[in-house]
């Protein structure tokens, strides 16, 4: 069974008449430009012949003599070309020699060279056609599967007349990104990856250089232009800029302005991803101009051998290329070539109705060449054309339902079948799988070269793959960089912590402003950030810091101490009022205020439990039971002092010299009267004071430190506050000062001057540094002041009625009161 299997479009050709090559390469180069007349008169007879045969509608023989001297004026051969027509006819003769794939089956192929587009598209439909007719229904067609053409440009041109059919195009050469949408090309296939990854693979080189400041040159067609939109779309998220994107075109007259902008712009690193057509006169000028770049080649040139050769190449600088990876050499090719041409070189090609089956693959320029020649060209797409006839055969075996021995061939099918065969299809050649994904290409798989100009050899220094992760490699130790490293940027990096500050078109021109304290910068370059409110950070910082929280912890040594005070105040005012209680009908005791003691030592008691609300971090309750809690708890205090000062005056003094008033006090308990009277008082104002505008947690933020603290609240209610303490204390102060010549056992103005002085020193300490400073110290001081007017009282009001009871019972008798009062009378009357 034979099947008329392949049209490779660029890689074979249609030789039915003269067996000459136009061209064979996505680079748009040719394999004949004809000097001499003897050349032209053959060629002449050659290819009238297949005009004739093909383009029925040239009427006249002058016609054609014009067209053919306009045509061949342009030709020259390409041994690179010719190479990749023996891959393929090697590939073919390999799977019809194989036993194990399409057993019994002979894949038949036609070859078609890609001159023009006009003849291309006479090829295109002659291959779509049903006996010299094409067909709008789904009949068996002339050829089952399509290969090529080469090269995106023409791939784009006739790959939609094969669409509308499903004729199943597996492609060796056409890499673009357009190509892997499957709304319009649903029966495109292809073995080497969209250029997508390896655009994707050159901005990672960038990247790892750290070259943000590059030109990009590339042709105007399909292959460069959409290479170029994804190009700039990865620019995007990868900090690079494009600061020149120049256009290849046969006028090479512009080349040199082009390289004079590149050292206008200061851009040292140019990628070159356009054909092989443009690129050898652009490389060709940039030598003659002695352009000393970095070259990042795409995979049409990165392996050319023509170009590693040039005279003066190593004078362009470093040149990195992206290569298609692949098994680079196939077993018996060169082998293979070498026979075909020998076979050739013994040919002749006949004349009359013999032309057209027996000077196929015949061509003058071939027959000349040295096979070497051909064998050594870049192998970069060898195994593309490999895998993508294997791909073809492997689908065919399947639909084929093909055993070990033979295959079922007793029905045609048509060429959609083949396309459904070649989605799931997964085999391996030379250790490398071979599937296609969804949009039809194959997994991405890139070498990355060197071109060494000591050993004029190419030097894998890296690698780029996708399957089925993203995997980059790259060594930079192998590259020899001629000096020192290159560096392409508009503005070199801002140093950490600075930020940039945009000052051209492009993002990669800026000046660079330091981040002041309490802001950052991290992954927006152009934004220094705020901290937290309770971050802070220094000059120039990539990051914040936590703030130190300032208040009073309860595992502190100071706190401890605070508590601990408080709690020996309470204690102790407790064992004092048992100690009282046990000796409550002893003088010392009613000489003290009898039950009004107990109720101060509780106010006290109550007191002290204020200051365990200044530990820790406080909160609305703690700020309401610190010093508002206490101006009431302490103003019954100073009222119990002042009420018994007071007493104590009106029984020496004011019973005899007004006794009736004496008397009204005495029978209407008028000291708890004033005591209720101050209390009452000074609630009203502390709650006054909390419902306008109370104490309430605060948090200060002082370089590294946030303070937790309570606010003043109301300023005005608070020190009101403050005076009506004030004037409690000078209350007692002059009654205790009015009592000074009374007996000593009832002499109390200096334990009462001693509380209140150090009452006046705390508070006049805590206001100071109230006013003065914002620390933790703050609180400490206020809970200090609290302890410290609480054991003034303590100390100079208790302690030493109680060392009386304890220590001296013997002056804790009435006898010795009265020995008091008679001296007391007595030492007044003498007066």
């Amino acid at each position: 069974m034979t099947i008329p299997l392949i049209y490779c479009n660029l890689l074979t050709l249609r030789l039915h008449a003269c067996g000459h090559i136009c061209s064979l390469s996505v680079y748009c180069l040719y394999l004949y430009r004809w000097t001499n007349s003897e050349h032209i008169n053959y060629c002449m007879k050659m290819y009238t012949c297949a005009w004739l045969i093909h383009l029925h509608t040239i009427k006249t023989f002058s016609s054609i003599l014009t067209s053919l001297l306009s045509f061949y004026s342009r030709l020259t051969f390409l041994p690179a070309g010719y190479q990749q027509l023996q891959v393929f006819r090697f590939t073919i003769e390999e799977i019809n020699n194989s036993t194990d794939l399409l057993p019994g089956v002979i894949l038949g192929y036609e070859i078609f060279d890609y001159c023009t587009d006009s003849l291309n598209f006479r090829a295109a439909l002659d291959f779509l056609s049903s006996k010299g007719v094409v067909p709008f229904i789904n009949i068996p067609r002339k050829v089952i599967s399509v290969t090529g053409p080469f090269g995106s440009q023409k791939t784009l041109t006739v790959a939609p007349l094969f669409m509308a059919n499903l004729m199943p195009m597996v492609n060796h050469g056409a890499s673009s990104v357009e190509l892997s949408n499957k709304y319009l090309y649903p029966s495109f296939f292809r073995t080497i990856p969209s250029d997508y990854y390896q655009v994707r693979a050159i901005v990672r080189i960038l990247q790892y250089f750290n070259w943000n400041w590059i030109a990009f040159f590339g042709s105007d067609n399909a292959y460069s232009q959409d290479a170029l939109t994804v190009f700039m779309d990865e620019l995007k998220t990868a900090n690079i800029c494009l600061a020149f994107n120049g256009i290849l075109s046969g006028d090479t007259s512009k080349y040199f302005d082009m390289f004079d902008k590149l050292n206008i712009l200061n851009i040292n690193v140019v990628v070159v991803f356009a054909n092989i057509e443009f690129v050898i006169p652009f490389i060709e000028k940039a030598i003659e101009k002695r352009v000393r770049k970095v070259w990042i080649a795409s995979e049409t040139w990165s392996l050319n051998q023509d170009l590693m050769n040039a005279d003066g190449i190593e004078a362009l600088g470093v040149i990195i290329g992206m290569s298609i990876q692949g098994q680079g050499t196939l077993l018996g090719l060169d082998n293979f070539i070498i026979n075909t041409m020998h076979q050739q070189n013994d040919t002749k090609c006949p004349s009359g109705s013999q032309v057209k089956k027996t000077c196929n693959q015949v061509c003058f320029e071939c027959l000349k060449t040295n096979p070497e020649i051909i064998t050594h060209q870049d192998p970069t797409f060898n195994f593309a054309i490999y895998s993508a006839v294997y791909a073809v055969a492997h689908a065919l075996h399947k639909v084929l339902e093909c055993g070990s021995s033979s295959c079922n061939n007793s029905r045609p099918f048509l060429p959609y079948v083949l396309t459904n065969a070649l989605k799931g299809i997964s085999f391996t050649l030379y250790n490398e799988t071979m599937v296609f994904d969804e949009s039809g290409n194959p997994p991405a798989r890139y070498t990355i070269v060197y071109w060494d100009w000591n050993s004029r050899n190419f030097v894998k220094i890296g690698s780029y793959y996708t399957d089925p992760e993203v995997h980059f490699i790259l060594n930079e130790e192998l590259i020899n960089w001629q000096g020192n490293k290159s560096v392409s940027m508009c503005s070199k990096d801002c140093d950490a912590g600075y930020r940039r500050v945009q000052t051209a078109f492009h993002s990669c021109c800026f000046d660079c402003e330091i981040c002041i304290a309490g802001t950052y910068i991290n992954t927006d370059p152009y934004t220094c950030l705020p901290c937290k409110e309770d971050e802070w950070s220094q000059n120039a910082s990539t990051s914040c810091n936590k703030c130190f929280l300032q208040y009073l912890y309860e595992t502190e040594l100071l706190s401890v101490g605070l508590m601990f005070s408080a709690s020996f105040i309470i204690g102790t005012s407790v064992a004092i009022a048992v100690l009282f209680a046990y000796n409550y009908n002893t003088p010392v005791v009613r000489s003290a205020g009898g039950k009004m003691c107990f109720f101060l030592l509780s106010c006290l008691a109550l007191s002290s439990t204020c200051v365990f609300f200044f530990i820790g971090r406080p909160e609305h309750i703690d700020c309401i039971m610190r010093n508002p809690a206490f101006a009431v708890f302490y103003s019954a205090c100073l009222s119990c002092l002042a009420v018994r000062s007071f007493q104590i005056v009106c029984v020496f003094k004011m019973a005899t010299n007004l006794p009736k008033a004496y008397e009204f006090w005495v029978k209407h308990n008028g000291q708890w009267l004033i005591i209720v009277l101050f209390v009452v008082v000074q609630l009203f104002l502390c709650t006054l004071w909390i419902a306008v505008d109370g104490p309430k947690p605060v948090q200060t933020k002082v370089q590294t430190q946030i303070m937790f603290d309570c606010t003043l609240g109301n300023s005005a209610i608070f020190y009101l506050i403050i005076i009506f303490l004030g004037l409690l204390s000078v209350a007692c102060f002059s009654f205790a000062y009015m009592g000074t010549d009374l007996p000593e056992n009832y002499n109390e103005g200096k334990s009462i001057t001693f509380s209140l002085l150090i009452f006046y020193i705390s508070w006049a300490v805590f206001l100071t540094v109230r006013l003065s400073s914002s620390e933790k110290t703050t609180a400490a001081v206020n809970a200090i002041s609290i302890l410290c007017s609480l054991y003034g009282i303590l100390y100079g009001y208790f302690f030493p009625k109680s060392y009386i009871i304890i220590f001296k019972p013997e002056n804790n008798t009435t006898a010795y009161f009265q020995t008091s009062i008679q001296s007391y009378t007595l030492h007044t009357s003498s007066m």
